[in-house]
This record gives C-alpha cells, structure tokens and sequence, in this order.
C-alpha cells in the first residue's frame, strides 16, 4: 500500500476565488493525490499554472518530513522562475512559509545535484568545475580542427561525383571542418546520452572488422574533448545528467536516500524528455513511487538529432498502472485560430501525402473554453486569419510583413505583436528592415554573451559590497567601471596603474573613508603631483560610496542602482532588470541569504557554471505583455510557451518545412555530400548500431539519411503547429521562393490555404 495514499483520493481540489477557479480539466488533474499520472496538455490549457497549484497542494496537505521535498523537473530555465513564483504565491495563500517543502529544478540542476552530493561516487574531485558552453565550444573546435587538419582526405569518399577539383577543394577548405565540428558536436552528446565513454567506444571499435571512417572521426575528436576536458578537471552539461544516472545506478544506498527525500516528482513538458531523463527520473520514483508527467506532442520540437522523443509521454500514458488524463481547453486563442490547429492535425492524420509522417500530430485536438469560464477565448473574427498565397521573393516578403505592421501598429498600441521565423538569420534580416523603417522592436535571437558580461560585471560590484574591506575586490571594481579604457592605448595605461595602487591599499577605509590623520589619497601626494589623477580617484571614490550606501536596501534595487550607473546601451539596462527580478524571488525564496549568497548567484550567470541557472533571451521569463506596440521578432522555437495578439509566421516553404516528398531540399544534406546523404545522421546511426550490438553490426547506407528526413519533417510540422498557436486574435502566414527562387509552399501550408478558403466562402454564406 502507498504510503502516500493517506487522503481520500477522490477529495475535492482547491476551489479558488475569482478567476483562478480550475475548470472540470483542471480538477480532474488536481484530483491526484498519489500514483502515475500522464496528462497531454493542449497549448494555452494552463498546465503550468494547473501544475503548481498541484505541487502546492502536496506540500500543504500531506505530512513530509524535514527533509523531504516535491521535487518539480521542467525543461527551461524561465519555467523554473516561474514555477517556482507560482508554487510560493499558492503556498503563502494557505499561510505558509514559501521555499520550504519543494523544490524546481531542469534537469541539468537536477543532475548537478546528484553529482555535487557524491562526486567521488563518479569519480569526481569534490571541488570539479561545469564548464561553461562557450569554453566547451572552443574546446572541442580545436579538437576538430587538429582532426581536420591531418585527416584532410578522410572525407574524400562523401564528395558528389560532379565536383570538379576547384569545387572540392573548396570544400575540403571551407566546408568540411565546419560540418566535421557539428558531426562531432552532435556525436559527442549522442555517445554520452548512450552512456559511451572514449574507452569503451575504442573497444567496440576494435571488436568490428571493418573500417568505420566516420566512426574513427568521431572517436578521435571525442577523445581529444574529454582529454581537454579532464586536464581542467571539468565536467560539461551532458557529463552531468551522464554521471548522474551513474550515480545513481553505483549505489542503491544513496538512491534510497534520494526517493525518500523526493516522494513525489511532478515533470512538466514532457513530450521533450530524452532517454536520461526518462532513466534518471524511473530510478528516482521506482516502482511504486509517484510520478506525474505533463507535456504535450504536439510541440515536441527539440528532438533533431537527440534521444528525446514525444514518445516516452505517449507510451507512459498507455501503462495499466498510469491514470491519463488531457486538459484540452484552451481560453488562449480565438476560434478561428483554434480551428485552423486542428484542422492542421487533422490533416497531417489522414491526409499527409507522405503516410511515414502522418501522425506527427496527435490528438486531443484543442477545445475553446467552457461556457462561463474565467478565461475566455477572445471574440471570434474569421478575417483575421490570412494564409497569403502570393509568392515573394525572400526581399519582398519582409517588405510585405513590415508594410503590414506600419498599417496595424498605430491603432493598436495596447496590443503585443510577434514575426516569427525558422532561423535566426531570417529575424535579423527582419530587424534590419524594421530598423530602417523605424519601427520599435525587440528581438530575442542574441547569444548569451551579453549576459555573461552584464552579470560578471554586477557580480564583481556586488561581491565587493559583500566584502568592503578587499582591496583586490575594490580593484575588480574599479576595472569593472572603467572596462571601455580596454580599448584605447592611453587609457589602458592609466587602467593598469590604478589597478595597481588600489591593490597595493592597506585600509581600504583610509581611500573611501578618510580621517583627519588617516587619508590615504593625501599620503600618495596625488593632488600635487598627477592633478588629473587624483580628481579620477576622488570621482571614483564618491561613486564607491554611494554603491555602498545601497546595501541597507533590497537586492533587486541595489542591482538597478549600479546599472544606472554602470551600463547605457538598453540591452545591458534591460538584461539587468531581469538580474534584479531573478535575485529579488531568490532573496524570497531564501530570506536567509545575504549579499555573499546573492553574489554567488550572479557569479554562476556570469560563468554559465550551471546550465539550469544560466540566463538567456529565451530562459528569462520574456513576458510579451510587455512590450505592447512593439514588434517582437523572435525564431519560432523560441516563441514555445509565448503568446502575442497578432502574429506573424514568415518563410513556410517546403525548404524551412518539408515533408519527405521527392522534391524537398533538406539543410542537412548540402548539395556537395554525394548521394544527398546526410553525414550527421548516417554517422549517429552508425554509433546506435554498434551501441547495440557490436558483433551484430548493421548499417545500411542512405536508410539513416531517409529517416532523417522524415524526423525532420515530422518535428517542422510540429514547429508550425506551435507557430499557429501562438496566435491570440490574428494571424498571418507568408511563404517565399527561397534563395534560389525555385521553393513553393510547404505541404501543410498548401492545405491549410486550401481548406481556410473553403472555410471562409461557407463562413461568408
């Protein structure tokens, strides 16, 4: 018997006040009280604000021990933001104390725990470092470059027939070390997720007969990475959630220790879980545990050329011992915009003209909002759906998306818009063009350089404010203030003889805080000797002190203060804002904290140390209401959890959405490669075979390259299928003829179109 199954389970979930009533959906999922549950959550249905709630009733109604926690695992970094806010506010409702009693992690935090609680379990140093994405990158480039570089030939074999000795040596020379680097890339997180080290891929390797030179390739640069990696005595992202499920396979004891402190394990978006999810996640609930697994198919778009797969929430949903539930009511779209989804997986059911991708989509189609509800639908306008069957040219097609939004924007300043489209070149050029126009927009395509630097820079500031008497800190500070002088001569010498003379102080109270007999700048003569510099130091003085005379006030306006101070360009201003946001629910989370904590916090940004903490455009908790009358311009996977009045979707053409038919173009198989062959996919399927069976090894060429295609195509027509769901009130789809001006409209795009008008002649009847 569950010893979690104290409660009546047929008890009655929280009825809320006012509009956070659950609908029926709802309540049948808060209902839960222990076991395996599975529930399928159309887009705009609620499930995170459904799945705090539920998290916050476990904590509240049944008797954990002190160290015992709901452990919620979720894919982003935003969504543990806001799952976290979520499940405090719902908690404090019921006069509890917030922070206690749960907790949220990705599950790179997750893994990190494990492995930070028994590092030597996995042959760790208790003190091993995370290294950060970037770092990894330029690791394991090197690594490829040196294979390149003395494999020049090796990849002579894949070249098409046709190419001419010029042609190839262009591609041996531009092309093959950066397709070397994402095969490699891609190989490396495959043969962790298989549980592959160097040594034990080395051994498969010797134990077949034949030459594999795509394998060689792989295991060389593999090995040269994790040497790299262990002469730092680090561990990457994908070591992580590897050692991890090591950890816990090596000792049944701490394993034990881990299922009683988490009885319970909520996993949010769970059509993106991969196979060392799945595994860690099944150790961690064992047999008889609790176990709820939310997600939803239909917008698993992160699965190229990884393990994760929507069919791990699908199965689980089919277990006898699983209770499956769906929450197909969404308040979030009008109708039109609904029926135009459903009507995408309809077709893809039935009507897919290529039958291996039928299917993609799965039901529960979306169903509006109950009559009545807190959260209806917005009012139903048929003409606000435009699929435009006009051909662009790619130019003239953001002409068109930016003539648009010149006519749309003035009359509608209080509601949000978004252009999405398939790939982040395609959003810049947007930007471009609404720059030219002048057309406020905010993009989230940027990489999280940006970040790191406002973070790092933040986080030297407030660790000297933690320690004011540091005169190497009050030196980093000093940089920090001054980091433009880095790039002119002059100014650079003076930025190293501050550095200098500041580490070199005793007191640090003698320079800030100066006594009658006790002052540092007049016992260095700088007045008399260097004018020019002593008015430099006494400007930096007064601006020291006034950041520490911040440090009485909350954490979240002490960082604004600084980056006023501190930064102009409004990327930095706005990235800091959201800085403050993230430590000031720290500091809620945790009232213990002080600024050392707090620092530490910013510290692990700036470092990417943990990737679950790490601070991108698109894990920042981006809230479009926001931005009302501006343009958001983001890629469509980035868009995933957001939702705008008007949307754009641009570039649905069978070259960003193919569909397997004979006349697709697909990205991953260059013009070059003979045969159209897709290297990354034939080189992992060569890898899975003989992680299967090394003395059974089969491979057979093009076969990988063929299901490639239709994974791809089956995860773009998802992709569009998030697009479309974007949408509140409007929506518009576009289509080009590519770079080469040969694309047509993708497949689903053409159905759609066709269908809509018919929709529309019947509406107009």
């Amino acid at each position: 018997m569950n010893q979690y199954r104290e409660k009546s389970e047929s008890s009655a979930p929280d009825q809320l006040p006012g509009d956070n009533r659950p609908r029926l959906s709802q309540q049948a999922v808060l209902a839960y009280r222990a076991g395996k549950m599975g529930v399928s959550a159309v887009p705009g249905s609620g499930k995170t604000w459904t799945l705090s709630l539920l998290a916050a009733q476990l904590v509240a109604e049944y008797n954990l021990a002190e160290d015992q926690e709901i452990l919620v695992v979720t894919l982003v970094n935003s969504a543990v933001n806001n799952f976290s806010s979520r499940v405090a506010s719902f908690i404090q409702a019921r006069g509890l104390l917030p922070g206690v009693g749960y907790r949220v992690r990705t599950l790179h935090g997750l893994a990190h725990d494990i492995v930070r609680e028994r590092p030597a379990l996995v042959g760790l140093a208790d003190d091993f470092q995370i290294i950060d994405e970037h770092a990894a990158e330029e690791i394991l480039k090197e690594a490829g470059i040196t294979w390149v570089r003395a494999n020049s030939d090796t990849l002579d074999d894949f070249l098409a027939s046709d190419l001419d000795e010029r042609k190839a040596e262009w591609v041996r020379r531009e092309q093959w070390p950066r397709l070397t680097l994402s095969i490699a890339t891609h190989f490396i997180q495959q043969a962790k997720d298989l549980q592959l080290t160097p040594p034990i891929l080395r051994y498969l390797l010797d134990q077949f007969p034949q030459k594999l030179p795509l394998m060689e390739m792989g295991y060389a640069i593999y090995a040269d990475y994790q040497r790299a990696l262990a002469y730092r005595g680090a561990v990457d992202f994908n070591d992580l959630i590897r050692l991890a499920l090591q950890a816990l396979r090596l000792d049944p004891g701490f394993l034990g220790r881990l299922r009683h402190r988490w009885p319970y394990i909520l996993e949010d978006e769970a059509q993106d879980s991969s196979s060392l999810q799945e595994e860690i996640l099944k150790l961690l609930v064992g047999t008889d545990g609790n176990w709820v697994r939310v997600g939803d198919p239909n917008q698993a778009i992160y699965e190229t050329f990884t393990t994760a797969n929507p069919r791990y929430l699908r199965d689980f949903r089919r277990q006898k011992d699983v209770v499956s539930r769906d929450l197909p009511n969404s308040g979030r779209s009008m109708q039109s915009i609904i029926e135009l989804a459903n009507y995408l997986i309809e077709w893809d059911q039935g009507s897919h003209p290529v039958v291996a991708i039928r299917g993609a989509l799965d039901w529960p189609k979306i169903a509006p909002a109950p009559l009545g509800d807190p959260q209806p639908n917005p009012e139903d306008n048929p003409r606000e759906v435009y699929l435009v069957a006009q051909p662009f040219s790619p130019q003239k097609e953001i002409e068109a998306v930016v003539k648009s939004l010149t006519r749309w924007l003035p009359n509608h300043q209080d509601n949000t818009v978004a252009v999405l489209v398939p790939r982040n070149n395609r959003g810049f050029e947007v930007t471009n063009m609404l720059k030219a126009q002048e057309i406020p927009y905010i993009e989230l395509l940027r990489s999280t350089r940006t970040t790191r630097e406002t973070a790092g820079a933040l986080g030297n500031i407030v660790a000297y404010l933690a320690d004011p008497t540091s005169a190497r800190k009050l030196a980093a500070v000093y940089r920090v203030w001054r980091r433009a002088d880095r790039e002119d001569e002059e100014l650079q010498q003076r930025l190293a003889q501050v550095d200098k003379l500041l580490k070199k102080i005793i007191h640090v109270e003698d320079y800030l805080w100066p006594r009658v007999d006790r002052d540092w700048l007049l016992e260095q003569d700088f007045e008399t000797q260097s004018p020019a510099l002593y008015e430099h130091l006494v400007e930096f003085r007064d601006l020291v002190r006034k950041w520490q005379n911040t440090t009485t006030l909350p954490i979240d306006q002490i960082i604004l203060t600084l980056a006023q101070d501190l930064f102009e360009q409004p990327v930095d201003l706005a990235i800091a804002h959201k800085l403050a946001v993230v430590l000031r629910n720290a500091a809620n989370l945790h009232p213990e904290w002080q600024l050392p904590e707090l620092t530490q916090e910013l510290a692990v940004v700036a470092r990417n140390e943990r990737k679950f903490l790490g601070f991108t455009e698109e894990d920042s908790g981006f809230d479009p209401d926001k931005y009302k009358g501006k343009v958001i311009v983001a890629t469509m996977h980035k868009a995933k959890g957001l939702e705008w009045d008007k949307v754009y979707l641009m570039s649905v053409n069978d070259y960003n959405f193919p569909s397997a038919l004979p006349q697709d173009r697909f990205i991953a198989e260059p013009e070059y490669v003979r045969d159209h062959l897709n290297i990354e996919a034939e080189t992992l399927a060569q890898l899975n075979a003989l992680h299967q069976d090394a003395e059974a090894f089969y491979y057979d060429e093009g076969l990988p390259t063929l299901r490639a295609r239709y994974e791809y195509a089956a995860e773009r027509i998802r992709l569009l299928y998030v697009g479309i769901t974007r949408a509140r009130k409007s929506i518009t789809i576009t289509w080009n003829t590519g770079k080469y001006g040969t694309a047509q409209p993708a497949a689903p795009f053409i159905a759609l179109q066709t269908w809509w008008e018919q929709s529309l002649t019947d509406f107009q009847k």
